[in-house]
């Protein structure tokens, strides 16, 4: 929420006071909270220039499964912004690996 670029609507909109007055309504919030119920393979897809869910989001939760030992993969867009699709390259980019990941993984299971 503190790395967001609209932080100030979160705790006015969304959340009950600042983080460290309320950390228990934050973290049942978090997907790092539930990162231990995984067990899927998960592709992680992110912007470098996404200032509403910055790039360290992503990797948390990256390592977050990879300390798990889940299969997962981090594609980095360079340049793209929240909207991933904002330019045909980064649109590209999306649709070269999603396809990819579903060959190797089969269906959902």
């Amino acid at each position: 929420m503190l790395t967001a670029d609209i932080y100030p609507f979160f705790t006015r909109n969304w959340f009950p006071g600042l983080p460290w007055e309320n950390a228990e309504h934050y973290l049942k919030r978090s997907p790092l909270s539930l990162v231990g119920n995984v067990q899927t393979p998960t592709m992680l897809i992110t912007g470098e220039a996404d200032h509403r869910t910055p790039m360290s989001e992503s990797e948390q939760y990256y390592q977050a499964l990879k300390l798990r030992k889940i299969e997962t993969v981090l594609v980095w867009v360079p340049g793209a912004p929240h909207d991933i699709g904002h330019r045909p390259s980064h649109m590209m980019a999306k649709a070269a690996y999603v396809p990819r990941w579903f060959e190797m993984h089969g269906r959902a299971r």
